[in-house]
């Protein structure tokens, strides 16, 4: 399993380009950044190298976490997945590619798309600063770039669907799946509405073949119904400058996210996935399971069962149970 912090060396160079520079006006910068995203906005606020400093050191923490929390997913299915190329779609300053890296130590072409120049240029400045093997970020709009990116055997767009119309949500799906040679990476925000993009590109490309790694266990509709909706929660530390652009005393930040790995190759029977964190009271625990028939079923763990109930007490949030 990876860790859900930022590696050492990229959690160093981030610090370095933000010495010396005001931690309130940088703060000042990520709040605004971060209200028109809350807000369903794109990063079009992200205009200068401080924007984008700021809107990195805030946000790449948990966009980060979010990334590695899917891939350590992806990879308890597919262990034996090693993937040597990667897309990146809608790359900002780089994110989804360093928790590939991490995850992935067979990758050796990393091709990032996005329309934002300062965010591109801090990716450029933070890979030269890492070992972050040579980047090939291409700037554009990711709709129109993705016909001309070469093809990749991990596709990965993370935080990027909800910036677009609803009538380009399809024809963008479908691109990125033209792309994928073996595997699709989509993360959302971890709301209803990041959940229902998720769902709308899931099941469009599962009508055009694709099988789901995770989280789903199956093909099916998803059982889920409003107003309960498919989410995870992945918990991560808090640098000093990740308090300090945030504002935050906790040192610690929790990201809900919604995601779907999607491939084209066969992949094994999956076990049931647990939606939401256990209920424990004296007599049992309770986990609500997404299951491999597609159903939704509250499994128990009674007390006087003392195998299956400490069994029960390791499970946490988005994990899978046999």
């Amino acid at each position: 399993m990876i860790s859900p912090a930022l590696p050492a060396e990229l959690k160093a160079a981030l610090e370095q380009r933000a010495h010396g520079a005001s931690r309130s006006e940088a703060a000042a910068r990520a709040e605004r950044i971060s209200l028109t995203y809350r807000g369903g906005g794109t990063s079009t606020p992200i205009t200068t190298e401080a924007d984008a400093l700021a809107y990195a050191g805030a946000r790449m923490p948990a966009t980060y976490a979010a990334v590695i929390a899917c891939l350590n997913a992806m990879a308890a299915i597919r262990p034996g997945f090693a993937p040597t190329t990667l897309l990146d779609v809608g790359a900002g300053p780089g994110t989804a590619s360093w928790a590939a890296a991490q995850a992935f130590e067979t990758l050796q072409r990393f091709t990032l798309l996005d329309a934002n120049p300062a965010l591109r240029k801090l990716a450029l400045q933070l890979a030269e600063a890492t070992r972050l093997p040579a980047i090939d970020y291409r700037l554009g709009d990711a709709g129109k770039t993705l016909g001309d990116a070469p093809d990749a055997a991990l596709v990965i767009a993370s935080y990027v669907i909800n910036e677009l119309s609803d009538a380009a949500r399809a024809s963008f799906a479908d691109a990125l799946w033209r792309n994928t040679t073996d595997t699709l990476l989509v993360v959302e925000p971890g709301t209803p509405a990041g959940y229902q993009r998720i769902l709308d590109l899931r099941d469009r490309l599962i009508s055009q073949g694709a099988r789901v790694i995770a989280p789903c266990p199956h093909e099916t509709a998803c059982p889920l119904t409003a107003p309960d909706w498919c989410h995870f929660v992945q918990r991560l530390p808090r640098s000093k400058l990740h308090l300090q652009l945030k504002s935050a005393d906790v040192p610690f930040e929790d990201e809900k996210f919604s995601y779907v790995a999607l491939t084209r190759a066969s992949v094994p029977e999956r076990p049931a996935r647990v939606l939401a964190q256990p209920e424990q009271t004296k007599a049992a625990i309770t986990a609500k399971l997404c299951t491999p028939a597609g159903q939704l079923e509250l499994a128990v763990a009674p007390r006087r069962d003392k195998p299956a109930y400490a069994r029960f007490r390791r499970l946490a949030w988005g994990d899978t149970l046999d």
